[in-house]
């Protein structure tokens, strides 16, 4: 997944939920909608979002030093999580808590200025310029993920993807659009009916959809944090390439961790035959190298240790995810001493 597509659809939702923060605090001010002030604070904690992406890429690009070897590339994980938790509290939680807060005034028969005032339509026109902008923003996300997506669904890609910027801006218009509708739905409800509940309860599902995102955006950038392996299609080019590789008999056992969504590092153990000379030996992981390379881009750091495969025999306790274990031969008799 290139950087540059993720950058795009980020500016892109940057620039979108600026301008309907402010239509929709603006909106708020006239109707005092409870939903378009769930909606507004949901669109500053996206804003901010997209802010935290955008410095997690450019401060991951930096160069590798002496405390930290393997570089940056991290950083956009973790930048990806803090924005799992501000859209949890800032977003999820605030939004709880005014549904609550405009229930218990409803409770009271306090007021309510989306029913008695007259610019309950406000709330309206700026909802749908709202879709308008987040429809915008969704499409430039969708059309630059569907240049590395593949054949996949779309929780698939979610779910696999390196690189969280792309992921995250689409689950983030995703929650966006389907709470502009709950927010829509509750003012339209409210002042049809003169119920107020109704913009309570949009303001509580609003609140309950960007914690449940939220969720899932820790969930899945926690594993990225933990260290994911590369894509089993990534696997199998690697693994080919070292097969056909000249001087390589097997692949003992291969592992591949991603230290940052285009930067790869790969630890292999290559059986070569008992009777090959070191300048050999050093010729074959010199090709190994450029083999994965070429296949497989990403991987940056590659280590290859040689060794002398004796069937049967692992150096390594570990079982290889990506091959199956030898057969174990059945142990020889010991000769009987000579009488």
């Amino acid at each position: 997944m290139s950087t540059e597509g993720g950058t795009k659809a980020v500016v892109a939702a940057l620039l979108a939920n600026t301008g309907i923060a402010v239509m929709k605090f603006l909106a708020f001010l006239l109707t005092g909608a409870s939903s378009l002030l769930a909606e507004g604070i949901h669109s500053v904690a996206d804003s901010g979002n997209q802010l935290l992406l955008l410095l997690g890429g450019k401060r991951s690009g930096r160069a590798a030093t002496p405390e930290h070897p393997f570089g940056y590339g991290r950083e956009r994980y973790i930048y990806s999580f803090l924005v799992a938790i501000v859209l949890f509290s800032v977003g999820g939680l605030f939004a709880l808590y005014e549904a609550y807060h405009k229930a218990v005034e409803v409770h009271e028969g306090k007021p309510n200025e989306l029913l008695e005032g007259r610019w309950w339509w406000v709330a309206v026109v700026v909802l749908l310029g709202a879709v308008v902008m987040e429809g915008f923003s969704l499409r430039t996300a969708i059309r630059e993920s569907n240049l590395t997506r593949g054949g996949v669904s779309w929780p698939a890609f979610i779910r696999r993807a390196k690189s969280p910027e792309l992921p995250v801006i689409l689950l983030e218009d995703f929650a966006a659009l389907i709470g502009l509708v709950l927010a829509l739905l509750g003012v339209g409800l409210s002042k049809a009916t003169g119920n107020g509940y109704f913009d309570v309860a949009a303001t509580a599902c609003i609140g309950l959809l960007l914690v449940a995102v939220a969720a899932v955006l820790g969930v899945e950038t926690k594993s990225l944090l933990l260290g994911e392996a590369a894509s089993p299609e990534a696997q199998r080019r690697l693994r080919e390439s070292l097969e056909a590789t000249p001087g390589v008999e097997r692949v003992i056992h291969m592992r591949t961790m991603h230290l940052g969504p285009e930067e790869l590092l790969v630890g292999v153990k290559i059986g070569v035959a008992r009777t090959t000379r070191a300048s050999d030996v050093a010729a074959s992981i010199d090709a190994a190298e450029r083999a994965m390379r070429e296949v497989e881009p990403a991987a940056r750091v590659i280590y290859v240790e040689p060794d002398v495969y004796v069937e049967g025999h692992e150096t390594d306790p570990r079982p290889d995810p990506g091959s199956h274990p030898a057969p174990t031969p059945a142990p020889t008799p010991a000769p009987h001493p000579a009488s």
